[in-house]
């Protein structure tokens, strides 16, 4: 059932009960917030998407209020202008000068919004280090608490998306801080290393580790790609600078996992540029020579060396081989093992291949392993 209601003046529909954040965004209303994230539940922590709404005592924060029929709403008053800059200034108050070197300048929110509303940090506060800098001993999550808002984002996307329950909040008042399990290290508490939190921080409380330094908002490129570790069609952003890539982010947008990604997915990108990783096929020397192949004792001489070639003189000894040992062993002599990074057209292929070339039923899929 549709409600009419009024925002700065103007009539429109909503659906009864909808969020009122979520009804502004809908006609390009822009709220702003901090806390707030569609993913994940409302709770009106940081106080930046309050309104004024008609017949209301206090602001209300658009993120925890539903609209009803008749409802009037102003979102940018000189009241609503005053109270967030007020909100701005006590969450800058005790947040670090620090954007000179912050390996989130330009992606952070709490950022965007102290320029959005021409707030500097105030000369009173808590500005030294509070909490010590990276002292978690996890191989991906950067944990400066020093920057955190108390937003507790980081503490739902856990428990909400990923079901892990890592993060939580310990203290009160002024100490009060977010907190893996009982004041432990993030991997005692159970962390699967998969960077939710890391991907609804709204500022560098906690940051990716692999990419840290490495390039900053406005210096990388971002290419929307398709995980290839397993079948599930993942996708992200790799993010790119200059011609390296050097970090992965969640894309909101991903029809499938939205920013949700395993620790494969948005921390397994190291082989890319990994000197040791293979550009191009290797084949044993005496394959090339057609020689004997070495023994045991003999595997120390030229012949078993790795030669570089070329596609074309790596697919055709392959395929002779296949066959040589087809004819004189059997199809079922040979397996094949087709891989998640593969298409779902490449693996329709290996399965054609298997069957009608070859003439064997030996064909698996490492996802099912």
């Amino acid at each position: 059932m549709g409600v009419n209601i009024t925002i700065n003046g103007k009539l429109y529909q909503a659906a009864e009960g909808a969020q009122l954040i979520e009804v502004a965004r809908q006609y390009g209303i822009t709220i702003p917030t901090l806390c707030y994230h569609r993913d994940l539940t409302p709770t009106g922590n940081c106080r930046m998407c309050v309104v004024e709404v008609q017949g209301a005592r206090f602001l209300q924060a658009a993120c925890v209020t539903t609209v009803w029929d008749g409802m009037v709403v102003t979102t940018d008053s000189p009241r609503v202008r005053q109270d967030r800059q007020m909100t701005l200034e006590m969450m800058l108050a005790n947040h670090p000068k620090e954007c000179l070197t912050c390996d989130a300048s330009g992606s952070c929110e709490l950022q965007d919004l102290a320029y959005e509303y021409q707030v500097e940090v105030p000369a009173w506060g808590s500005k030294g280090g509070r909490y010590p800098v990276d002292s978690d001993p996890n191989p991906f999550v950067r944990v400066d608490f020093n920057k955190c808002i108390l937003c507790r984002r980081c503490v739902q996307a856990c428990a909400e998306v990923q079901g892990r329950f890592v993060w939580g909040v310990a203290k009160r008042g002024f100490d009060e801080v977010i907190s893996a399990g009982a004041g432990t290290t993030m991997l005692e508490a159970r962390c699967e290393s998969c960077g939710q939190c890391v991907a609804y921080c709204p500022t560098g409380a906690l940051s990716d580790k692999m990419s840290y330094g490495l390039g900053r908002a406005h210096q990388i490129r971002k290419v929307t790609t398709t995980c290839g570790y397993c079948g599930v069609g993942c996708q992200f952003d790799l993010n790119i600078k200059d011609g390296r890539v050097i970090g992965v982010t969640s894309n909101p947008s991903a029809p499938v996992n939205g920013m949700a990604l395993c620790v494969k997915g948005r921390y397994g990108y190291d082989y890319i540029h990994h000197p040791d990783r293979l550009t191009q096929p290797k084949v044993r020397r005496y394959l090339l020579n057609g020689s004997p192949k070495p023994l045991a004792d003999q595997r120390n001489s030229p012949e078993w060396e790795w030669v570089d070639v070329d596609w074309e003189t790596a697919l055709d000894l392959t395929a002779s081989k296949l066959v040589t040992t087809r004819d004189e062993y059997g199809a079922d002599t040979i397996g094949v093992l087709t891989s998640a990074k593969c298409l779902n057209e490449e693996n329709y292929l290996m399965n054609k291949f298997a069957r009608q070339v070859v003439g064997t039923n030996n064909i698996d899929h490492c996802a099912r392993l």
